[in-house]
């Protein structure tokens, strides 16, 4: 195999198996940040040893091999402290030496429980939500730097420093890899939920970059929100949260074009959504409803979901009930882009005027000030009331704040079209 091919294949396999190595490594070496960099070590060897030597035939095994060869030869030269060397190197030399270890299983086992260990690690209480968000998306999604950086628009400096210093606090403050129990875990689920769907919102609809989508983000967010449901069959958001991913991802293949364009909700075949996903969210957000009480906001967000899902077509969709759903998620929690949500169902069910009034009013939302979805909405509900030349100005303004190229061309045609129209 050529060496190029070979060095994308090192990268799409580092996208997908990364967190993986990672979370098995940190569960041996207790240490997030020297697990990233025995990670990091792997992969290099990787680039430097298949091009001769040929992809080996499970590159999964051969990465977390060559970690934990690195483990040792990092321990030996440094001399760990003794209680480290103790426990991880005894264990890791034994495994080596008497050959019993099978490392495929070994980077299979409870795979599903270390990734959730690092994502309530990474959520640990001693980091500020900022650190923990940037370091789950780094670790866990597998995120370059700069992509954290502009999806929550601030430099990539500050990302990587947030990086840098929430993996020494985690060392200094020596926080156990583990799911933490009792009172601890329910303090710690809101955040952990946060992360779950920002990763897999990164997934659904990349902040940057040429592709509209990443599923295989989406993929690891659903993979840990259902390891998440076994553990906590009690809490009703988890299930919201589920159901909501699972509804968002019955859509994907409907999402994309042929040449790769984003195709908007109601322009999509719904004959593409997967039936399956469909009925495994409405069955999630059953089960989170049977638990009783007020629901939460991500079960309210996969009930809005569920309208959509039920609707065979467009035109059968029950834009009253969605718009009432968000008006109640408003309610539980206040946000001026839920209220721009609202706006979007308040015009369907109602009208463009009712829309654009609720549009008007956010205005002047320093939250929404560089937010690209903002001049998007104004603009389709301008161009439905017929002033076209308002329109194309929206529509030009949030192709300009968009950092997703796919997301931009589909705004300048827009644009084009309402000065054709005008």
């Amino acid at each position: 195999m050529p060496t190029d091919s070979i060095h994308r294949a090192v990268d799409a396999i580092w996208r997908i198996e990364s967190p993986k190595l990672i979370a098995s490594l940190t569960r041996m070496v207790r240490d997030i940040g020297l697990a990233e960099e025995l990670a990091q070590d792997a992969l290099v060897a990787a680039l430097e040893n298949w091009p001769d030597a040929g992809m080996p035939d499970n590159p999964a095994a051969w990465l977390m091999a060559t970690a934990k060869r690195r483990a040792i030869d990092q321990m030996r030269r440094q001399q760990l402290q003794q209680r480290k060397h103790e426990q991880l190197g005894h264990d890791l030399v034994a495994e080596q030496e008497e050959g019993h270890a099978d490392i495929a299983d070994a980077l299979d086992d409870d795979i599903g429980d270390d990734l959730l260990r690092l994502v309530f690690t990474s959520c640990h209480p001693v980091l500020s939500r900022e650190a923990r968000v940037a370091l789950t998306l780094r670790v866990l999604g597998g995120l370059a730097t700069d992509e954290i950086a502009r999806a929550f628009l601030v430099p990539e400096a500050t990302i990587a420093q947030r990086i840098v210093r929430a993996k020494k606090t985690l060392a200094a403050a020596d926080v156990p890899f583990e799911v933490p129990r009792g009172p601890e875990l329910a303090e710690r689920l809101a955040a952990v939920l946060e992360v779950i769907y920002l990763v897999f919102n990164e997934g659904y609809s990349a902040t940057a970059g040429d592709d509209w989508m990443r599923p295989a983000l989406c993929e690891d967010a659903l993979r840990l929100g259902r390891v998440l449901q076994g553990l906590m069959p009690e809490q009703a958001e988890v299930h919201g949260l589920v159901a909501l991913m699972e509804i968002q991802a019955s859509r994907s293949r409907a999402r994309i074009g042929p040449n790769g364009e984003p195709i908007l909700l109601l322009e999509q075949n719904r004959t593409l959504w997967d039936r399956l996903a469909i009925q495994r969210g409405l069955a999630a957000l059953a089960r989170a409803d049977k638990l009783g009480g007020a629901l939460g906001p991500y079960a309210l967000q996969a009930a809005i979901a569920a309208c959509h899902a039920r609707a065979r077509v467009a035109d059968e969709t029950d834009w009253a009930r969605i718009a009432s759903l968000y008006a109640v998620l408003a309610g539980v929690t206040p946000s001026p882009v839920v209220e721009l949500n609202r706006a979007v169902a308040v015009a369907m069910a109602s009208g463009p005027a009712e829309g654009l009034a609720i549009v008007d009013a956010l205005a002047g939302e320093s939250l929404l000030q560089n937010y690209h979805l903002l001049p998007s909405v104004r603009g389709d509900f301008l161009a439905k009331l017929g002033r076209h030349a308002e329109a194309r100005g929206e529509f030009e303004r949030a192709a300009s704040l968009t950092r997703n190229e796919r997301e931009r061309a589909m705004l300048l045609s827009r644009a084009a079209a309402c000065a054709a129209d005008a």
